[in-house]
C-alpha cells in the first residue's frame, strides 16, 4: 500500500469511535515500513473464524454478531462515511464472540447522497451493489446491499458468494433480477432482510439503523425458537415411535 493511502486509512480511523469499529491506538511514521498500531482481536478475521472455530455457532450467535456489524455501520451511516468493502474478511472477531469492523482503506466521507470513484478503480464484484459495480456510483445505501451479502457469509460459514458463477456472470445475472435463493438452514425472517438489502432501488433498501433493530427484534429471535422447539418435538416424536415399533416388534 501506498504510504500516503496508508496514512489516509489512519486518519479515517483516528476520527471515527465507536464501540463496533476497530479502535485505532498509535501510527509509526518516522520511518518506513509505517505501522498502524490498533487493538488487538484475537480470533482474527470474520472469515476465517467462521471456517474454523465459528462453525460450532449456532444461528442465534450468528444473528447477534449480523446485529453488531449493522450498529457500526450504522454509526459510519451517522457521520456519512461509506465503508465500500463490507464483507466478512474486512470484520475481526474478539473473545466472546464480539465483532469490529476493520479496513477502512475505501473508506469515503460523502458530502453528497453517493460518492463517484475514480476510473479504473477496482472493487471486490461479488459483494458490491450493481449501481457501484456498473456505474461507479457508491453510497451508504450500495453498503447496504454488501451487508446482505455479508449475511450469507454468515449463515453459510464463510461460503464465497454466488458460488459457481463467474465475476461477470454475476453482474449479468444481478443486473437482470438475479438474486442467491435462501442459504440452507436460513429462517425466512432472515432471508426477507437479504432480499431488502438487495433490493435493485437503492433507496428502498434499508437503513442500517433499521437492520441493526431488525436483527436486535425479539420476534426474529421467537421465530428461531419456534423452529427449534419443531425441530426437537418432531425428533423425539420419531424417537418414541422408533422405540415403540422395536418393543411391539
Amino acid at each position: 500500500m501506498d504510504p500516503k493511502d496508508f496514512l489516509a486509512e489512519a486518519q479515517i480511523m483516528k476520527k471515527l469511535r465507536h464501540a463496533k469499529l476497530i479502535q485505532l491506538y498509535a501510527v509509526c511514521t518516522l520511518e518506513e515500513p509505517i505501522y498502524i498500531i490498533t487493538e488487538l482481536m484475537r480470533n482474527g478475521s470474520l472469515l476465517e473464524y467462521l471456517q474454523g472455530k465459528g462453525k460450532t455457532l449456532n444461528l442465534q450467535r450468528l444473528i447477534d454478531m449480523a446485529a453488531q456489524i449493522a450498529a457500526g455501520m450504522a454509526y459510519l451511516e451517522s457521520q456519512n462515511y461509506i465503508h465500500r468493502d463490507l464483507a466478512a474478511r474486512n470484520v475481526l472477531v474478539a473473545e466472546l464472540n464480539v465483532v469490529k469492523i476493520a479496513d477502512f482503506g475505501l473508506a469515503r466521507l460523502i458530502k453528497e447522497d453517493e460518492y463517484e470513484a475514480r476510473i479504473g478503480a477496482r472493487f471486490p464484484i461479488k459483494w458490491t451493489a450493481p449501481e457501484a459495480a456498473n456505474y461507479s456510483k457508491f453510497s451508504i445505501k450500495s453498503d447496504v446491499w454488501s451487508f446482505g451479502i455479508l449475511l450469507t457469509e454468515l449463515v453459510t460459514y464463510g461460503r464465497i458468494p454466488y458460488p459457481g458463477m463467474t465475476n461477470a456472470e454475476v453482474l449479468h445475472q444481478v443486473e437482470h433480477g438475479y438474486r442467491m435463493p435462501c442459504p440452507p438452514g436460513c429462517p425466512t425472517a432472515l432471508y426477507d432482510i437479504m432480499l431488502e438489502c438487495w433490493n435493485k432501488d437503492p433507496m428502498k433498501r434499508p437503513t442500517f439503523e433499521t437492520l441493526q433493530w431488525k436483527l436486535e427484534d425479539s420476534s426474529l429471535w421467537k421465530v428461531l425458537s419456534i423452529r427449534k422447539h419443531l425441530h426437537i418435538k418432531v425428533l423425539k416424536t420419531f424417537y418414541n415411535f422408533l422405540g415403540y415399533f422395536v418393543n411391539t416388534y
